[in-house]
């Protein structure tokens, strides 16, 4: 009877999680739209911090209760998840178009933070406070950078929606809702979304538990996998509606929330344990990140190919994960 309740949960987290998302990408696709704020942009801020909810949410309480053994791992698994299952299966549906911008900044930014976690993390084999601190300052300057780079980029795009509108362009096909329902899209998706993968991780981990997988697996491979799923959702959305840089955006703006504001705020409250299996991890996290950067870097443009590529070598570090 509780196997059978657990499934009933997991079908109305997945619910929840595919209508949230329709919603929340609906919402931030309009208000992008009416204020001139290129849709890259709204996915790197917005939307990025809107699906990273459920990684900050698992281990600020996991931090709160002194008990945060696996808080780099549920981050670390997540940006694996979201580089390599997200983008490659947007990929399936729409080639992912690479900007230049996105290719020499936001990307190797990405990158960076995974070598700075591997850096603090190895120096004395946990984050501490110090270390929590400097995340934080720096997904502060982040922020910054990303608020000068929607003032910069909102000039441009709206000259180029003034020149749609003119007839110089064609018109693309976003639907424009009033303000007001728009953030109600927004604030309504992301609660969708938050419950919805609440719902998918505890009801997975009771249907995990009842066939004997350890609690370790659990949390390396289902915890970690459903924390993922609303950038995993939200992107196969925008990426149907053609949103594909709002796809990218949310997953490159995700893992970067995840290790600085997420990991950031984990270690200030409470000092993270960072274990060799960690390292291992988060160099595999490295190595990806530069094989999906060369994928984009050679043609700007992931392709279903490149796609199918990511989503087996994502599949061969499960098998790796699960006979470790």
């Amino acid at each position: 009877m509780e196997l059978v309740k657990s499934i009933i949960i997991l079908v109305i987290g997945f619910a929840l999680l595919m209508k949230g998302a329709d919603y929340f990408v609906e919402g931030s696709s309009s208000v992008a739209k009416r204020l001139y704020i290129p849709s890259m942009i709204i996915g790197m801020t917005i939307v990025a911090m809107g699906t990273s909810l459920p990684e900050c949410a698992v281990s600020v309480t996991a931090s709160l209760a002194g008990n945060n053994t696996l808080a780099v791992s549920n981050v670390v698994g997540s940006n694996i998840f979201n580089l390599m299952v997200v983008c490659g299966a947007c990929a399936l549906f729409a080639p992912l178009t690479i900007k230049k911008d996105t290719l020499v900044k936001e990307f190797p930014l990405s990158i960076i933070c995974s070598v700075l976690l591997i850096a603090l993390g190895y120096l004395g084999m946990k984050l501490g406070h110090i270390d929590g601190i400097v995340f934080l300052i720096l997904f502060a300057g982040y922020l910054v950078w990303m608020i000068n780079s929607v003032k910069k980029a909102r000039a441009v795009h709206k000259e180029d929606e003034l020149m749609k509108e003119s007839g110089e362009y064609v018109e693309d096909e976003i639907r424009i809702i009033p303000m007001w329902k728009s953030i109600l899209f927004i604030v309504g998706g992301m609660i969708a979304i938050k419950f919805g993968g609440d719902f998918v991780v505890d009801s997975a981990s009771d249907i995990a538990l009842s066939f004997g997988l350890s609690q370790t697996l659990i949390g390396l491979t289902i915890v970690a996998l459903g924390t993922s799923l609303p950038e995993l959702v939200t992107s196969i959305v925008a990426a149907r509606k053609n949103e594909v840089d709002m796809a990218l955006g949310n997953v490159i703006g995700s893992n970067i929330f995840n290790i600085l504001l997420v990991l950031g705020i984990a270690a200030a409250i409470s000092p993270v344990g960072f274990l060799m299996d960690n390292i291992v991890d988060t160099l595999i996290l490295i190595i990806m990140s530069s094989a999906v950067l060369v994928f984009a870097w050679t043609s700007k443009v992931i392709n279903r190919k490149e796609g199918i590529a990511m989503l087996c070598m994502y599949a061969v570090y499960m098998v790796y994960i699960c006979m470790r």
